[in-house]
C-alpha cells in the first residue's frame, strides 16, 4: 500500500479517512481541494492542476483524496495500487454536508481549501450529489471489479464500515 486513491461523494468522509491513513502510514496526502483552488478560493488553471497532479502521481508514495476532472481520476485509479470507494448512503451524505456547513459557520472546516466560502462549496456539494447517480452506478462498480484483479479495493457503504475501516488503519501500522 504506497499509492491510495479515496474517492466518493461530497461529504462521505474522504478527508477523515484520508488523514487516519496519513497519519497511521506516514504516505503523503494530497487533497485535490488544495491544488484544483487558489488560495483565494479560485479554480486554478487546468494545466497548473495536470502538472501538480502528475507531480503526485509519479513520485514513489502518495495519498489522494478526491475526484478532480474525470481524466485525472481515471490516471489515479490506474496508478493506484490501492482504491478505497466511499459509497455511503446519498442521506447520510446530505447529512454530512450539512453539518460541515454548520460547523464552517464557526470554523473552517478541517481540510477545507483556504480562501474558499463554505456557503458556495457546500451549494456546489449539494449539486454535485444531485447528479451523482450518473456517475456512481452499478456501471462504475463493475469498472472497479474489472481494475481488481491487480489492486486492493475497499468498497465502504456505511458510517460504521467507515469508522471501523478508520479505525482498523490506525491499529494496523
Amino acid at each position: 500500500m504506497r499509492k491510495i486513491a479515496v474517492f466518493g461523494k461530497p461529504g462521505s468522509g474522504k478527508s477523515t479517512l484520508s488523514k487516519a491513513l496519513a497519519s497511521a502510514t506516514g504516505i503523503p496526502l494530497h487533497q485535490l481541494d488544495s491544488i484544483v483552488y487558489k488560495k483565494n478560493g479560485e479554480l486554478v488553471d487546468r494545466q497548473t492542476y495536470d502538472e501538480a497532479h502528475e507531480a503526485i502521481l509519479s513520485s514513489d508514495s502518495w495519498i489522494i483524496d478526491g475526484f478532480g476532472p474525470m481524466d485525472s481520476f481515471n490516471q489515479r485509479l490506474n496508478a493506484a495500487d490501492t482504491l478505497v470507494y466511499i459509497d455511503l448512503p446519498y442521506l447520510t451524505s446530505y447529512w454530512f454536508v450539512t453539518k460541515r456547513l454548520l460547523k464552517g459557520l464557526v470554523a473552517k472546516p478541517e481540510g477545507w481549501p483556504d480562501g474558499s466560502s463554505v456557503l458556495k462549496g457546500t451549494l456546489e456539494s449539494y449539486k454535485v450529489l444531485r447528479l451523482c447517480p450518473k456517475f456512481w452506478n452499478a456501471d462504475f462498480r463493475g469498472r472497479l471489479e474489472k481494475l481488481s484483479a491487480d489492486k486492493s479495493i475497499h468498497i465502504v457503504k456505511s458510517v460504521s464500515e467507515l469508522d471501523t475501516f478508520i479505525t482498523g488503519v490506525r491499529s494496523s501500522f
